[in-house]
């Protein structure tokens, strides 16, 4: 051969081994067509994730559409700001909202609180009503204030499961109630019985039927200690049936589990009012705009037949 095919044949060679490097460094990806897998063997190695509402999603222990949640941020004309079940699901609370109400990892959900002014009744000045992140039951899931039970038919419990975390100032804040409501042809909205952590314990706080024609308010109270949980998880019991009032207190912590025990017959003292529950962190202070408290709610039951 001459110089010239020898030139010719090495140029040729020498594209066809850069054609073959090229060929194997080219990704296969952008040119191969991946065939559909075969669903007639089961998948072992992938799992699909199953579809899961909304609401499971971001609570299983909780039903949310029976409760609201007060946090005392001004909703514009000086009373504190009620929050939609809807926005806790879906995840809408602002950033100012969520200073007061947050989920944890763990499902469960932090309420903080201070006092701030901003009360369900209205703006407030230091030294007169407290402040609170509370739940407030809707036990039809109505969304409506007037969707409350009454104590003298049915059987209507509670059973929250929480944890307090601190509580500065005096070391009170109230962690459950029942409220009375005013309705047709019956006035006064009674904080009929308040379940108190009082620096570590549990304290019943409830009503007792009142002298002549006065209405049931605190001056009738009647306070019970009755467990020491500190800052244990703990689960506080609450049922009304037959008219009577029923509390109990599981806490594994302290080696507690104590059974529902009866603490006052309401209907047979005469109580009329309709109800309904609260649960959260009602912070019992108001000298100052700087201490705070924090509860960690874990699991809410509720249960009326």
């Amino acid at each position: 051969m001459n110089s010239k095919t020898i030139s010719i044949v090495n140029n040729g060679f020498f594209i066809f081994v850069m054609i073959l490097i090229l060929a194997a460094c080219t990704p296969t990806e952008e040119i191969m067509v991946t065939p559909p897998p075969d669903r007639s063997q089961p998948e072992e190695e992938v799992e699909e994730t199953p579809i899961t509402p909304v609401e499971e999603v971001m609570s299983p222990n909780i039903t949310w559409e029976n409760w609201y949640l007060s946090v005392p941020i001004n909703r514009g004309n000086g009373k504190a700001t009620s929050i939609g079940y809807q926005d806790i699901v879906e995840e809408k609370l602002t950033p100012e909202q969520s200073e007061y109400f947050y989920k944890n990892e763990d499902g469960s959900y932090t309420m903080w609180t201070k006092f701030t002014g901003f009360t369900t009744s209205g703006l407030s000045e230091l030294g007169d009503k407290y402040c609170r992140t509370e739940l407030r039951e809707y036990w039809r899931g109505n969304q409506d204030t007037k969707d409350n039970w009454p104590m003298t038919s049915g059987v209507h419990i509670l059973e929250s499961t929480m944890q307090v975390d601190f509580v500065e100032g005096n070391g009170r804040t109230i962690v459950a109630q029942i409220h009375g409501k005013e309705s047709e042809g019956i006035s006064g909205n009674p904080a009929t019985v308040k379940i108190r952590w009082n620096s570590g314990m549990i304290q019943v706080d409830h009503y007792t039927k009142p002298n002549g024609d006065d209405p049931w308010t605190s001056k009738y109270d009647n306070k019970v200690d009755f467990g020491r949980v500190d800052n244990e998880l703990f689960t506080f019991k609450m049922k009304v049936e037959d008219g009577k009032l029923f509390c109990g207190l599981v806490c594994e912590a302290k080696d507690l589990n104590i059974e529902y025990t009866e603490m006052y017959d309401y209907v047979g003292n005469g109580y009329i009012h309709e109800n309904y529950f609260k649960t959260g962190n009602y912070f019992g202070w108001h000298d100052d705009y700087e201490k705070a408290a924090q509860v960690v709610l874990h699991k809410v039951v509720t249960e009326h037949r």
